[in-house]
């Protein structure tokens, strides 16, 4: 086959690759997620095949860093809460490398792996992670995030209270019932996104 045929069939194949292997991921991805709050033993399967797939996208790839999330939430829902911590520390860190130390997709990673702590009784490890994800979120100032800020203000009461630092606790309480309020959603949705 002469070189010219061998390029232009390159060319013209690895977009579609690459279109297959997204497609494939998000196939994967959403069928994972979904079976995470509606059929958990449906869930791991199609989640480990996301995971492979991203792989193949790079080391620095959101949508690695996002597989590894979503098992994450998956294994945290199943009280495996180590095999959670190694896979959010490791989509933070991507998360990180790759978007930068001030993007809000790490700062919802952070606020994951801090609640994932919390529920282990790391609070020494939890509540730095807590910290930096607030400061991204005000960093931020973007409307559409403050449902973001809110869930870590109260995620983050949730841990300053089992420190016995009620007062602290209740301030950040406060002022993340204040978001809630000012938002469509209501209480009852925040409560449902938290502890």
């Amino acid at each position: 086959m002469p070189t010219r045929m061998i390029i232009t069939m390159f060319v013209v194949l690895s977009p579609l690759t690459a279109y297959a292997q997204e497609t494939a991921w998000k196939r994967y991805i959403d069928a994972g997620q979904k079976a995470t709050w509606q059929d958990r033993d449906e869930a791991e399967k199609p989640l480990l095949r996301a995971l492979k797939e991203a792989e193949n996208f790079g080391e620095q790839d959101p949508r690695l860093a996002k597989s590894l999330q979503a098992l994450a939430t998956l294994y945290r829902l199943e009280d495996k809460h180590q095999e959670a911590v190694l896979l959010l520390q490791r989509a933070v860190a991507i998360t990180e490398k790759g978007l930068g130390p001030e993007h809000h997709t790490l700062a919802a990673y952070l606020n994951d792996l801090a609640f994932t702590n919390t529920h282990q009784d790391k609070y020494a490890e939890a509540e730095p992670l807590y910290l930096r994800a607030l400061t991204i979120w005000e960093k931020a100032g973007r409307p559409e995030e403050d449902i973001h800020l809110a869930i870590s203000l109260h995620n983050y009461a949730v841990l300053l209270q089992k420190m016995d630092r009620n007062a602290e606790a209740e301030k950040l309480e406060e002022r993340s019932k204040a978001i809630w309020d000012n938002q469509q959603w209501g209480r009852t949705t925040a409560r449902s996104l938290s502890c």
